[in-house]
Order: structure tokens, then sequence, then C-alpha cells
């Protein structure tokens, strides 16, 4: 259960900001204005906060609650401006494109995708093939993984494929979180753009009903924060 504990406003107030914002994609200055026309007095600020603080949370809850996945996976990375600096964005789906997960990161390393990949074991399970692009750290990364695997007894490693043409279907569904991003004008802190696009990406599942199809989308934002 995720603690609105302090919090000034109704949870259902605070949910219905977040989820507007990161579904839509605006300013929090526009934000600010459609809550005020709701007789929501609050400022752009705490609309910010309340981002920061919860998108991320109820994102965590949905990697978690999400349907199961297929053991073929498609990772790739996309770029993202914070604070005038490019930013690396790693995202990864089954070959059905169900979202698996995502993970900001400031470098495209080896240590930065080796950690993706450890993640998305952790929530996913077990995969069989991984197509990932011509990265020489993904590579690393995934090498990394087999080792630790191995050293835990598992006989059978990830197959690494590289075949653009595979790949197609993540490289375009990193396409939704290019427009909602431009719409926000920009992200001017690390914390804060990675809690936004992580609430991005659920508003984006539900929206395809990779989660709770046919409830409003809106129960099923609330119903992660239960």
């Amino acid at each position: 259960m995720i603690s609105f504990k302090g919090a000034q406003y109704p949870k259902g107030v605070i949910l219905f900001a977040v989820l507007f914002y990161v579904r839509y994609g605006m300013s929090y200055r526009d934000l600010e204005e459609i809550m005020a026309e709701r007789d929501v007095s609050v400022d752009h600020t705490t609309l910010n906060r309340w981002v920061t603080r919860y998108s991320g949370a109820i994102a965590e809850v949905a990697r978690r609650r999400k349907k199961p996945c297929d053991r073929s996976w498609r990772m790739d990375e996309t770029y993202i401006k914070v604070k005038g600096t490019w930013a690396y964005l790693y995202r990864a789906v089954d070959k059905y494109g169900k979202t698996l997960d995502l993970m900001l990161s400031a470098r495209q390393n080896k240590p930065a995708a080796t950690n993706f990949f450890a993640r998305m074991l952790v929530v996913n399970g077990m995969l069989r093939k991984i197509v990932i692009g011509k990265s020489g750290a993904n590579t690393a990364g995934i090498k990394v993984i087999n080792k630790m695997l191995k050293g835990f007894g598992c006989l059978i490693s990830i197959e690494m494929v590289r075949r653009k043409y595979l790949n197609i279907i993540v490289e375009q569904d990193h396409r939704f979180i290019k427009r909602r991003s431009r719409l926000m004008l920009g992200f001017k802190a690390f914390a804060s753009a990675a809690a936004t696009l992580d609430g991005i990406e659920v508003a984006h599942m539900i929206r395809n009903g990779k989660l709770t199809p046919g409830i409003f989308p809106f129960r099923q934002f609330a119903e992660l924060a239960i």
C-alpha cells in the first residue's frame, strides 16, 4: 500500500492529477489551470511533488501486478533530455509488445545495462532469448548476467540475437514517451524525470489493456495505490 500520510488533499484528487499529467502530457501550469476549473486550488510546484513522489511508487506496483510475459524479449534504449543533458532510457518489451521494464540512466555503459537486465529478471523471471541492437554495453551486460546465472547453477544461458527488424516493436513503442515528454516542456531534475517516465509507462500499459482490461483507467490507476 502506498502511503498518503501527511497529504493535505484527498487521495483521489492527488491520483487524478498524477494520472492526468502522465497520460496526456502537459506542463504543470496547464494542469494547475485544469485543476482550478474543477475547484481544486493547487500550485504547479505541488503537482510536481505529487508526480515525483507517487508515479514511481505506482509504477513499481504495476510491474509486479502486470500479466505474465513471453520468454522472448526485445530491448532497446532511447534518449531523453534531462536538465539540458541527454540521458538514456532503457526499455524492454516481450515479443507481443507487453511492457517488461524501463530504467532511466545517466550513462550508457556496462554497469547500467547489467543493472537493467538484473531488474528485469527479478520482476519478470527467466527468459530464453533477448533481441538487442549493436550496443557493446548491452552485450557486456548480458554476458555478466549469464556468468552470474552460471554461478547460481543455471545450465541454460540467455541467447542474444541481433536482428534489427525484430527490434522494430520496441523502437516504435518509444514514440509515445517521446510525444508525452515533448509536451511537458523538458525535465529539470533526474529524480523527477525517472518518476514521470515511470508514470507515463503505467498510463500506456493501462491504455493498451496490459493490466486489467475493461476497467476504467482511473480506477485501474487508483487500485495500484491500494
